[in-house]
């Protein structure tokens, strides 16, 4: 550790001096990257332009250093212009002082009248100490301008070291958040939570990548910071410059071989991975999924179709049989407005049972987290597709884009299960006394599934009554998304921007 970093924590609070000190072995995993190296690995080469790179902290006396801490600049990614910023651990652990966050504030302002992608590598120890309530209304300020360009521009927070206060909120604030396995963030440090609490904890058990990409804090996470950097490359290919920009197109690609129909077992109860279904159906067979370990009862992923970019949502059986829960419909509600925010057309692929019962799920708020999905959904102004692949039962039958809450075209595919539950659930509640007055309940049980599901889960049936728009080969899944994305490729959004609020 650089002498610079050793003395860091005596410029800070004594709660957040573990934010500033990461542990050698974390430290060697890779060389650590200056500032200026980690915007180079972001931005195309020779694009890099450094603003306010002389600014001195106004009260730091001898300890001022020009950039106050963080370098901030415009450059180029795939050759559209973006600002971007780094912070600076190894002065003064990265804390914000006024003029540092002068600089950011800055840089998101220019982001705005530009109406260009901005990018932070964040690595700080939260507000500066010494620069007391200045530094605390910087991290106000910060907050305000990413909340002014929530929905208009994309953000991207890449987290390259411990960061805690309000250098979590921050990013917590925008687009997308990308991890290193060197960062960590956390509201209140391991010191304070063994004062207050009495729990002993080191830094990256408290906030490290692996908790908060299954809290779903982190979207995406990276080994290295030059890894994450490429991560933000292939984020932005799938993203406009702004809300009323068109995202970036490519030449169009086949999906992976193989029918739909192939990965998605018949039998309504057997397990699989809906991501081979998704390969099958997108360009190259290749997406970018976000928060992969974060309510993995669903799937959320930016994806190509005929060389544009789409929003892929889509239920897991793999997991918890696909149900929707607290998680899962936060996770997908977050997703739903990104894409709306941006302008990408949303693929929907419903196989889910319902929201998953029980005491735990009400006590959580199921009711509250369901309806973020709902309304999420019915305020989308971006073209959506809807493919029923096996099931659609209940509640989650109409939260996953229904055609009551919006969709512009839904499908559902032979053999498609729609209704208010299973047949087996529901035959347990209206035929009760009778399956238990049966000599074989079982049996007795089964037929009159057989029968409740024929009269009432039909896919035909919800066809006839218009709930969906079509019935469809599983080979056809893909030419039909498609050709519906195509006629409503010049549908208009609202001028005005769409908040992409935490959830």
């Amino acid at each position: 550790m650089s002498p610079a970093t050793q003395s860091a924590p005596n410029l800070l609070r004594p709660e957040v001096r573990a934010a500033a000190e990461v542990p050698a072995a974390v430290e060697h995993r890779e060389e650590r990257l200056s500032p200026r190296e980690r915007l180079e690995a972001l931005l195309d080469p020779g694009t890099l332009q450094p603003l306010r790179a002389r600014v001195l902290s106004r009260r730091m006396g001898e300890r001022a250093r020009p950039g106050d801490g963080v370098l901030t600049a415009h450059g180029r990614v795939n050759g559209r212009p973006v600002y971007c910023y780094a912070q600076d651990g190894s002065f003064a652990g990265g804390s914000l002082g006024e003029a540092h966050a002068e600089s950011i504030v800055e840089v998101l302002r220019l982001a705005g009248r530009a109406r260009v992608p901005v990018i932070g590598f964040i690595e700080s120890a939260g507000a500066r100490m010494q620069e007391g309530l200045a530094a605390l209304s910087g991290y106000g300020a910060i907050f305000r301008e990413h909340v002014m360009l929530s929905g208009l521009v994309p953000q991207i927070s890449i987290l390259c070291g411990p960061s805690a206060g309000g250098a979590c909120y921050g990013p917590a604030l925008t687009d997308f958040v990308i991890m290193t396995a060197e960062a960590a963030m956390f509201l209140t440090g391991p010191a304070v939570v063994a004062e207050v609490t009495g729990e002993q904890i080191d830094t990256f058990a408290l906030g490290g990548q692996r908790v908060h990409e299954r809290n779903g804090v982190c979207h995406l996470t990276a080994p290295s910071a030059r890894a994450a950097a490429g991560l933000a490359r292939e984020l932005l290919d799938h993203l406009p410059q702004h809300r009323e920009a068109p995202a970036p197109l490519r030449a169009a690609a086949p999906p992976s071989p193989g029918s739909p129909g192939a990965t998605v077992p018949s039998e309504q109860r057997k397990v699989y991975d809906v991501r081979r279904a998704i390969s099958s159906i997108v360009d190259s067979g290749k997406m970018l999924e976000i928060s992969p370990k974060f309510a993995r009862n669903v799937v959320c992923a930016l994806a190509r179709i005929e060389g544009r970019p789409v929003g892929v949502l889509a239920n897991q059986p793999r997991h918890l049989g696909g149900v929707l829960d607290v998680d899962s419909a936060q996770k997908a509600a977050r997703f739903v407005r990104t894409c709306n925010a941006f302008g990408l057309p949303l693929v929907v692929l419903v196989d889910t049972p319902g929201f998953l019962p029980g005491s735990g799920q009400e006590r959580e708020g199921v009711i509250r987290h369901g309806a973020k999905l709902v309304h999420a959904f019915a305020e989308c102004t971006v073209p959506s597709v809807t493919v029923v692949l096996r099931k659609a039962f209940g509640g989650a039958f109409i939260a996953m884009n229904s055609k009551a809450l919006g969709a512009d075209h839904v499908f559902a595919w032979h053999g498609a299960e729609l209704g208010v539950m299973g047949a087996g659930q529901a035959v347990g509640i209206l035929n009760r006394r009778q399956i238990e007055a049966a000599p074989d309940g079982p049996a007795e049980r089964s037929r009159l599934a057989d029968a409740y599901a024929e009269e009432h889960l039909h896919v035909e049936s919800a066809g006839a009554e218009g709930f969906i728009d079509e019935v469809i080969e599983p080979e056809q899944t893909r030419q039909r998304i498609a050709a519906t994305l195509e006629m409503l490729r010049d549908v208009q959004v609202p001028a005005a921007p769409i908040r992409n609020i935490p959830l």
